[in-house]
């Protein structure tokens, strides 16, 4: 198989969810053996950060890529994108420290360039293989990623956090599937009793009930529903009886385990390209995935 690349050039815009930074991101066509690379227009025309995993500098809720005084937050759902559609090679322009969130899924880059399909490039893609099993276990939390030799890449996640609304559920992801429709649509989402805590470090600035799903999976007060109420900007919110804030419907009902995996495919295409390998987490999350990646780039 050849490498692809992007017929034409697409635009997005909007704030960041950690920041609440507005951001302009073109994502460009780009020559065979680029990969994924990140330009901040912002900081001039040479400032570039290649998206592979010795760049990763935070996993605080989303994955951050530095190098230099070049730094771009949140750029998971693009790369899954780009590795749910196949793209071997782009250039990603944008004007802002983090990546817009949109509606917090990846939906909005795959409906874009789903439409235009890609160019084969005349070189063949390169493939990362492995000679065998590598396993990367956080004793701390038991979460676990494993890297199986496969002669096809697959994606498997399990998430588990102890939650009476999600329970455990478990996805899978093999390009014989739709990307498009069956992971690209589903959301980023938290629990309601991290919100406050999350503000006060700084993060999730930007989100709202537009780009994330809030489960509430434990009593709240009307108290604590106005406040949040008037923290998204809302006349009210409430809880559904599934345990969801607002009563939002789901694209599916395990919609955060697909959101998880959309994550982790996005995470682990920091390790320089398509691996042959069937990936299997449990209760994975950005600091496991991108250490796990980190891991795969030092035996390359």
């Amino acid at each position: 198989m050849n490498q692809k690349t992007l017929k034409r050039q697409y635009s997005f815009e909007g704030k960041g969810l950690h920041s609440g930074r507005f951001a302009h991101l073109t994502i460009c066509p780009a020559p065979a053996g680029t990969g994924i690379r990140f330009q901040r227009t912002d900081l001039g025309t040479d400032a570039f950060v290649d998206a592979l995993a010795e760049n990763v500098s935070s996993t605080s809720r989303s994955t951050t890529l530095s190098k230099g005084k070049v730094a771009v937050g949140t750029v998971e759902h693009l790369l899954s994108a780009l590795t749910g559609l196949e793209v071997d090679n782009a250039l990603v322009m944008i004007d802002s420290a983090e990546m817009p969130i949109l509606d917090g899924s990846a939906l909005p880059y795959v409906k874009a360039i789903a439409v235009d399909g890609l160019v084969e490039q005349d070189a063949p893609r390169q493939y990362i293989e492995f000679k065998e099993e590598i396993h990367i276990e956080d004793k701390s939390s038991g979460a676990y990623l494993k890297v199986i030799p496969a002669d096809e890449p697959s994606y498997e996640v399990t998430i588990d956090f102890n939650s009476r609304v999600l329970g455990v559920q478990t996805s899978f992801f093999d390009f014989s599937q739709d990307y498009v429709s069956g992971i690209a649509p589903c959301r980023t989402f938290c629990f309601f009793r991290e919100i406050s805590a999350l503000l006060s470090f700084g993060l999730v600035k930007g989100g709202d009930l537009d780009n994330a799903i809030v489960i509430v999976d434990s009593p709240v007060s009307q108290r604590k529903l106005d406040r949040m109420a008037r923290l998204f900007n809302q006349p009210s919110v409430s809880v559904s009886p599934d345990g969801y804030l607002s009563n939002i419907e789901l694209r599916f009902p395990d919609e955060c385990c697909r959101h998880k995996l959309l994550d982790l495919m996005g995470d682990m295409r920091l390790i320089g390209g398509f691996p042959k390998a069937r990936i299997v987490a449990y209760k994975p999350g950005h600091k496991l995935n991108t250490s796990s990646a980190k891991k795969i780039r030092q035996t390359l």
